[in-house]
């Protein structure tokens, strides 16, 4: 073999290792309606602040808007791959929630405190947290993403229980 088909495989090699590595990441996908818009833009410059990517997928403002809209564009970007989540935020949460839940393999946990938001992600292994701008605080909403963000599914007993959804 010559020296140049080598590299050229070698070249390959690495391409597919990094393609592998880059669809394996965790993507995080964040949306609102006008209600939840300024909250979800605190939550932006949280992420930011932890280091954190994401992909906002809108809206660019707080004018009116549609929230299944925006729960449909997060539920399809999140089912694309079993690392990626998303955060939704609308005034209630309840929309957003009911919204992101009609997708299949999405589990859209409407959290509230940190307790709720633990037991979505260990239990439930919930890929969607919905929060309600109007009902929690700014500090207990940035909790609730960063407990989101950093506990992963405890498997065991709730696997069973998730393939039954």
């Amino acid at each position: 073999m010559h020296l140049m088909e080598v590299k050229k495989i070698e070249f390959t090699l690495l391409l597919v290792f990094l393609i592998i590595n880059l669809i394996s990441l965790k993507k995080i996908y964040i949306s609102s309606d006008h209600a939840g818009y300024k909250l979800k833009e605190i939550i932006k410059k949280h992420l930011l602040k932890k280091k954190m990517n994401y992909f906002d997928l809108g809206p660019s403002s707080n004018n009116r808007v549609d929230y299944p809209d925006y729960a449909h564009k997060v539920a399809r970007k999140v089912k694309i791959s079993r690392n990626n989540v998303g955060i939704l935020v609308c005034g209630s949460g309840m929309g957003m929630n009911i919204a992101a839940n009609k997708h299949k393999n999405i589990r859209a946990a409407q959290c509230f405190n940190l307790k709720s938001t633990k037991l979505s992600r260990l239990h439930n292994d919930a890929n969607i947290i919905t929060l309600g701008s109007r009902l929690l605080t700014k500090k207990n909403a940035l909790n609730c993403v960063s407990v989101f963000l950093d506990t992963k599914f405890e498997g065991g007993r709730h696997l069973k229980r998730i393939k039954k959804i």
